[in-house]
């Protein structure tokens, strides 16, 4: 029993963290992918818009993309009897703004706390996962 136990928690956090990986390879795939979609295509893929802003020949739609995750992390002192402990908790999350110009993807980019260290990106992946199929 110890030994699955120890199996287990050492594989799901691995098995976690690739999948991270993948939503963010999926989320950098797409600002190259992407480009050049029309405007039904992002549609389809993407569904409405939750903003949108029109500048002559330019538009800038605007989608909210995430699983909100959160990441936490904690540290203990131990000195001389006395402990004391420090923690933080952050929220992971995405606005994908896709410029378009003349009906087609011009450019795509993404703010907020995406992801981490090495997963930049990856709550983005969400919202842009089906227009890569």
């Amino acid at each position: 029993m110890r030994i699955f136990l120890a199996v287990t928690t050492m594989v799901l956090p691995m098995a976690l963290g690739a999948c991270a990986f993948q939503r963010a390879q999926q989320a950098t795939d797409a600002q190259t992918k992407m480009i050049g979609m029309s405007k039904e295509q992002v549609l389809a893929c993407m569904g409405p818009p939750a903003a949108k802003a029109v500048e002559g020949a330019t538009e800038v739609w605007s989608y909210n993309s995430g699983n909100g995750a959160t990441v936490s992390s904690a540290a203990v002192v131990a000195q001389r009897g006395f402990a004391s402990g420090v923690g933080t908790s952050s929220s992971r999350f995405c606005t994908v703004n896709v410029t378009m110009m003349n009906g087609s993807v011009s450019r795509m980019n993404y703010i907020g706390p995406t992801g981490g260290l090495l997963t930049e990106g990856e709550q983005c992946a969400f919202v842009v996962q089906n227009c890569l199929k």
